[in-house]
């Protein structure tokens, strides 16, 4: 309910951005369909490389559950990306999605940067100005 609303706006979200969960309500099967087309939209929009995960929601309601973590994780395994399932209301795994995410780009981040051995001693102030930092004591 809404997706279609939000399709029109979330190119510009995507856009910069260094990653992606993508939550789908496990007792919903339309949610869950729709995955695919969000997955789409991301390799569409977002930078290469974006990390993405995948999370079920409302994992607490499990007599209504219909999409089975099995189906799921197989279905997130075809894309290459990670998965596991959540509950906002009972805060079950909520940490650990946001903490996949965060280390996922720490790591692709960290392997990318590369280390200069001097390092640069400016500060970018605007469109391409730089000032020389200047090194002393105080604060004028």
């Amino acid at each position: 309910a809404g997706q279609e609303r939000f399709r029109t706006i979330t190119s510009s979200y995507y856009r910069g951005a260094h990653g992606i969960i993508v939550v789908y309500d496990v007792t919903d099967q339309d949610s869950f369909s729709n995955v695919k087309q969000w997955l789409s939209e991301i390799d569409r929009y977002a930078s290469e490389g974006v990390n993405k995960l995948l999370v079920g929601n409302k994992s607490d309601l499990t007599d209504k559950k219909v999409v089975e973590y099995t189906m799921a994780k197989e279905f997130a395994d075809q894309f290459s990306i990670s998965f596991l399932e959540t509950s906002a209301k009972s805060a079950t795994n909520v940490e650990q999605a946001f903490m996949t995410m965060t280390k996922q780009i720490k790591d692709r981040i960290g392997t990318s940067t590369v280390h200069s051995t001097t390092p640069n001693k400016s500060i970018k102030v605007g469109a391409g100005q730089q000032l020389p930092v200047q090194s002393g004591g105080g604060c004028c």
